[in-house]
Order: C-alpha cells, then sequence, then structure tokens
C-alpha cells in the first residue's frame, strides 16, 4: 500500500469509524462499512501493518488530571558552533522528546524554529518549564509564549 494512493473508499470508511469510535467491535466496523467481520479485520490489519494507524489510545481530559493550562511556545534556536558535531535542531528534538509538558512539537518555516504545545498545572509550572528547561537548553536562543484561554476546537479526526 503506498502512503496515500492505496486506500479505498471501504479503507476511508473504516479510518473515519475508528477515528471516532476506536473501541468498536470488528462486527459493528463490518456493519458499517459493508464488510463481514474477518475482511474488516484483515483490513485493519493491513492499516496497521502498512502504517496507516499508528496506534490506540483514550482521550483525556486534561482537567481533571491536572493540567489546567495549555501553552503555545515558539522557539527560535542558535545557528550552529563551528565545529560543534550535532546540530542545534538535532540536539533540541532529542531533548525535547524527554520533557512529559510538551504534548506536540513542530518544526516551522518562517521566524521561529518550533513550536511547542505545552500542558502543565498552573503558571507556576509552566514558569519553571520555560525558565529551568527550555531556555536553559543550549541550543534556545529565543521563546515566545501563548496561553489558551479558551479552546473551540480540540483534536478531531482526520478529514477522509
Amino acid at each position: 500500500m503506498s502512503e496515500e494512493s492505496g486506500l479505498d473508499a471501504i479503507d476511508r470508511r473504516i479510518l473515519q469509524a475508528m477515528q471516532v469510535q476506536g473501541r468498536i467491535t470488528y462486527d459493528d466496523l463490518a456493519s458499517l462499512v459493508g464488510l463481514s467481520g474477518s475482511a474488516a479485520l484483515r483490513r485493519v490489519r493491513r492499516l496497521e501493518d502498512a502504517g496507516v494507524i499508528t496506534g490506540y489510545g483514550a482521550r483525556v481530559d486534561p482537567q481533571r488530571v491536572g493540567l489546567a493550562l495549555t501553552a503555545y511556545l515558539s522557539v527560535r534556536l542558535a545557528k550552529q558552533a563551528p565545529g560543534d558535531p550535532r546540530s542545534p535542531m538535532d540536539a533540541f528534538a532529542a531533548a525535547v522528546q524527554s520533557w512529559p509538558e510538551v504534548v506536540e512539537c513542530a518544526a516551522l518555516t518562517g521566524e521561529m524554529d518550533y513550536l511547542l504545545r505545552v500542558m502543565v498545572r498552573d503558571i507556576e509550572h509552566c514558569s519553571r518549564f520555560i525558565m529551568d528547561t527550555l531556555l536553559r537548553h543550549p541550543a534556545v536562543q529565543d521563546c515566545k509564549t501563548s496561553f489558551v484561554l479558551r479552546q473551540f476546537k480540540g483534536p478531531q479526526a482526520l478529514p477522509l
């Protein structure tokens, strides 16, 4: 299966259904997409093997687990130091993986290099993360922070 072109209409309906209801039974999924249960199972396994379905998980309410504050941090990295074999981007990307506060990280074009979505308990937690972790990283030159006041739309199913 190629990255996109190998998906037929049934694959897309399977993916749409599973994005909305990840714990759907194969029999219920089969009924939705017009297949037998075993055929639906084979399709799902093929989508998993091809890397189209990358995992399964529960959606957790951040407030109920003590993560009351979301911030977006725009990060600019320093230029590579002469003689340093590791690029600042490589060093930063490796560090981000170990920071539990960072729930998403994207490399950007434009003025800033990365955008981090950070989820923390409160403003003090955010301040400690920025001052003691992020800004102390040798690759980080600058950081701009925006706090989420209200979320109008959260993670959604992909528009297949």
